[in-house]
């Protein structure tokens, strides 16, 4: 039984490499990764060939300092849009199998459909982990050949609640993909869904509660926060993200293909 699995699973991410969003996926976060510590060093550079235009408007620019915490602040800056785009790439993971043969072939054969849904569920968690750290990687290795990291307080706690917040929106993906047959109904549920939190969380009360409440990162690297601040909002994050995949499975089991 475990080899029907690891047989599924080793299928998915070959046809993610066959199909190019492996190295599309790759070279997107590589790109981002580049881009925090690019747009950090260049933003001297970029200001000082506006000085001119800006001056005739009235505007005087000061002398701008650039450091590490330029580059990671352009990090959770653009750490979202690679996250958006994660999701357009991927919320077509289940609707497509609904449109072929490909998973009632594989259920014919004995796949359980809670083995369909927990190795997507894996393949994604994967490709979203190995993303963003890659992104991580190389947004750090950068910074620090420019700069000094060291000025960012608690960096590894910052960006680990950032990727938690992207496994909780896997788990939104899944939830909605396995309710819905369509691609768009998908991207509507899951952006929806975290637009709703993202509400929710501006409320004072629910301010540390919400999984989006994981994605202020800066307030912990200027050392206004602490990693610890968000546990709360860690468990229910965690808790909410097993509960999206609990309810997918009995969901997935009665859905007619």
């Amino acid at each position: 039984r475990m080899k029907r699995f690891l047989a599924f699973t080793k299928k998915e991410l070959l046809e993610q490499q066959r199909s190019g969003k492996l190295l599309f996926l790759g070279i997107l976060f590589v790109l981002f990764g580049i881009m925090n510590p690019a747009i950090a060093k260049l933003t001297p550079w970029l200001l000082e060939t506006m000085a001119a235009d800006l001056a005739e408007s009235g505007m005087t620019i000061t002398e701008v300092t650039v450091d590490a915490m330029t580059s990671w602040t352009q990090f959770f800056k653009n750490i979202p849009m690679a996250l958006i785009a994660f999701v357009l790439l991927y919320s077509g993971i289940f609707t497509k199998e609904y449109e072929s043969t490909t998973l009632i072939l594989m259920l014919t054969k004995g796949l359980a459909r809670y083995k369909v849904l927990l190795s997507k569920l894996s393949v994604m968690l994967l490709l979203w982990t190995g993303g963003y750290w890659l992104c991580f990687g190389v947004t750090y290795g950068y910074t620090a050949y420019y700069w000094d990291n060291g000025v960012a307080a608690n960096l590894i706690g910052a960006v680990t609640l950032w990727w938690l917040f992207g496994v909780f929106t896997v788990c939104l993906m899944v939830l909605f993909s396995v309710i819905a047959r369509s691609y768009s109904m998908v991207l509507l549920g899951t952006g929806g869904s975290v637009f709703a939190l993202y509400l929710l969380g501006m409320l004072p009360k629910a301010a540390k509660l919400t999984p989006t409440a994981l994605m202020e990162g800066m307030h912990i690297l200027t050392g206004a926060q602490v990693p610890g601040d968000y546990s709360k909002a860690v468990i229910i994050t965690v808790v909410a993200g097993t509960l999206c995949v609990a309810a997918s499975i009995p969901i997935l089991n009665k859905k007619q293909l």
